[in-house]
């Protein structure tokens, strides 16, 4: 664990001061092999242009594992993840919305946010902006960091190209994938929302989580995911609210508090990391 505590914070680090090396996160060769593979049945593609790639990176990671006492298997892990980060930078997206000189170009740098496969317009409007902040952050950075955490780097690359098959236009084949990228993300955005109750207002956040169960009435276990955006803009509007000095219906007011917030919430997932590194469990 503490091996991976090490490959989160160097991949973090880098990606923060090195933005244009996302450049390498190119996975137009898997989107190749799927082409390659032709129109499978249902469940093929996710088995095998998922599931084999990801069998490869076990059996590297396990051979790799015991080398020059673990070095290489730590470089693998960090090129893994680094790969399997973003792809897009979060933070670089944020900014450019900020720094664009007028509406219309706010506007069209604002789409960077949307989800892989997502070709919808997203409105440049505060809640709006803030559910794409905090779906961005899930796919971009705690839904890869929590499967890195818990299967090592087969599990960075498990969620990153499942999201991928994910976002493939609409087929028997990537609504089943849609099913599983739901699947691992459902942990992660659980453990989100606990970490931005800790990080923001929990009243704020506790209430707008069983509000919303309460007004869909599905249960807690199932795969519906829209509770995330209902506590971010609740811990939005709470935070904002507490400032006094702004407006939470501002846009940019809202879209620069919900990135505060989810750094917030990534400092809470790595000091947790770090404690339970500390504690010796794992």
């Amino acid at each position: 664990m503490a091996i991976k505590l090490v490959a989160i914070l160097l991949v973090a680090f880098v990606s923060h001061v090195l933005p244009d090396l996302a450049r390498l996160r190119d996975y137009s060769w898997w989107r190749a092999w799927l082409r390659w593979l032709g129109p499978p049945a249902p469940g093929v593609a996710l088995a095998i242009g998922v599931g084999l790639p990801v069998l490869v990176c076990v059996l590297v990671q396990a051979g790799l594992s015991t080398l020059w006492f673990g070095l290489i298997g730590f470089v693998f892990a960090v090129a893994v993840l680094y790969y399997c980060w973003g792809p897009r930078d979060l933070e670089r997206d944020v900014e450019a919305i900020d720094k664009a000189p007028d509406g219309t170009a706010r506007l069209a740098a604002a789409q960077a946010l949307r989800r892989d496969g997502d070709n919808s317009e997203l409105p440049f409007a505060a809640e709006n902006l803030v559910a794409a902040t905090f779906a961005a952050a899930l796919s971009r950075w705690f839904g890869v960091l929590f499967w890195f955490v818990v299967l090592g780097p087969c599990g960075a690359l498990l969620y990153r190209l499942a999201q991928l098959l994910a976002a493939a236009p609409a087929t028997d084949e990537s609504a089943l994938a849609r099913k599983f990228a739901a699947l691992l993300d459902w942990l992660p955005a659980h453990l989100m929302a606990l970490a931005l109750a800790l990080a923001s207002n929990f009243d704020a956040v506790f209430s707008a989580w069983r509000d919303y169960h309460r007004a869909h009435a599905q249960g807690y276990a199932n795969l519906d995911l829209g509770f995330l955006d209902a506590i971010a803009r609740a811990s939005v509007t709470a935070d904002v609210a507490a400032d006094g000095n702004a407006d939470a219906h501002s846009p940019l007011v809202a879209l620069d508090d919900a990135m505060v917030l989810v750094r917030r919430e990534l400092v809470v997932w790595l000091t947790l990391i770090a404690l339970i590194v500390l504690g010796g469990f794992f």
